[in-house]
């Protein structure tokens, strides 16, 4: 059995079971392995899950800290079907989309939900294709691909 080295650690204040739950039932390749008592930690749960292959914890146990920006879990889409699939279910339930193709959970978590490519359009040699596929970005709440590399390519109307 290989460790992974590095494994995002996500506290809720006593959801993390029904978070896990709802991520596990959106992405493939994902499964709740355990959930586990903290001895002597009163309701405190620990629960370890995978999402697309990738280990992660959560931790239920009382607390005033809540989910900001700060931190993001990036999720990269291979078409536009992808990106709407990931973008309403992550939102169903209370979710609330932001821009730039960011929104945040229903728990609070800050997604995004982006082509594969963004970062490599936004990072391209050629200042003029990276400019434009950076500014129709910026106008986008959920991304719209075909627009995205209509603007980078410089054929947007």
């Amino acid at each position: 059995m290989t460790i992974q080295k590095i494994t995002p650690f996500l506290w809720y204040s006593n959801e993390a079971e029904e978070a896990a739950a709802f991520y596990t039932n959106i992405f493939p390749d994902s499964r709740v392995v355990r959930v586990t008592a903290v001895p002597a930690a009163g309701a405190t749960k620990v629960v370890e899950f995978v999402l697309f292959g990738q280990t992660f914890y959560a931790m239920s146990s009382s607390g005033n800290d809540t989910f900001n920006h700060s931190i993001s879990l990036l999720v990269s889409c291979a078409d536009q079907a992808e990106i709407d699939r990931y973008w309403d279910a992550l939102l169903e339930g209370g979710g609330a989309p932001e821009a730039c193709g960011w929104l945040k959970d229903r728990f609070g978590v800050s997604w995004q939900i982006a082509p594969a490519d963004v970062i490599a359009m936004m990072g391209d040699p050629d200042a003029d294709k990276a400019r434009r596929a950076a500014e129709a970005m910026m106008k986008m709440v959920k991304f719209d691909v075909a627009a995205l590399r209509a603007a980078y390519e410089g054929t947007a109307g």
